[in-house]
């Protein structure tokens, strides 16, 4: 099973500019779309089609960093046939725009994580946890409740830790949601330099409930080829993907103002 979806996910990262379907990326791992959707959702915890759309996305972030194209330039390079679908995606995803995504890139501008706003009457809640690691944080850990399986939008709630071990997320909405971590650890190996490595984990989906203590366990553990792109521009987050900071991810909250 699991190759069959390291296929498809190869795919999605070499084709991601065409107009890929369900029904292409099935042919072409010889499985029927319908076997291909439940197995390549068990192993990612996304569908085909969110994992295409968040490919396409975070390749979109690293053209706007590294190049001076267009956006209508980038958004067809990434296989959006409209620039208005691809701004209203990018903005919905990362949490700012195309444009301001490029200049914060650039080390110009700020940019402070806001919690999504609530509704009248809309219930808050105290989340506990505990995070762990086989490895000792090199960074601030970072961690938020998102209402996506893929780290993208605006958190709900959100905090930083310097270490391992217990955690409490604040005004966490009562409902469904999914908790995401990342930090960044020391990886040693025989014989070169040392070096740091992305670590993250996700939970969910999770149940808030208003009336009953919630306490949850989050385990970080380096990426690999099932993890659907980071999209989330946060400062800490951004940081974390990167070897060294850029300027304009400095500003780092910690909170919602």
């Amino acid at each position: 099973m699991e190759h069959i979806v390291e296929r498809a996910v190869q795919i999605i990262r070499e084709r991601y500019a065409e107009p890929l379907s369900l029904d292409e990326i099935a042919r072409s791992v010889l499985v029927s779309k319908f076997h291909l959707l439940r197995v390549f959702s068990q192993v990612t915890g996304v569908t085909p089609g969110r994992f295409l759309s968040a490919v396409r996305i975070g390749e979109a972030k690293r053209l706007l960093q590294n190049s001076d194209l267009g956006v209508a330039t980038i958004s067809s390079t990434v296989g959006y046939s409209s620039t208005g679908s691809f701004t209203s995606r990018f903005t919905e995803s990362v949490g700012i725009p195309p444009t301001q995504y490029r200049q914060l890139s650039r080390g110009e501008g700020e940019y402070a994580v806001r919690s999504s706003a609530g509704g009248r009457g809309d219930t808050r809640c105290q989340l506990r946890g505990v995070a762990r690691a086989a490895a000792e944080p090199v960074s601030s850990i970072y961690i938020g409740s998102f209402d996506s399986p893929i780290l993208q939008g605006q958190p709900s709630s959100w905090t930083t830790t310097g270490r391992l071990g217990p955690f409490v997320l604040q005004q966490v909405p009562h409902g469904t949601c999914y908790l995401h971590a990342t930090m960044r650890a020391a990886r040693e190996l025989p014989g070169q330099p040392l070096e740091t490595t992305l670590l993250t984990a996700t939970l969910g989906p999770l149940r808030i409930d208003p009336y009953a203590s919630s306490e949850v366990e989050l385990v970080l553990c380096p990426r690999d080829w099932s993890h659907p792109p980071i999209l989330f521009a946060a400062p800490g987050f951004e940081m974390l993907a990167e070897a060294a900071p850029r300027p304009g991810f400095k500003r780092i909250s910690s909170g919602f103002k």
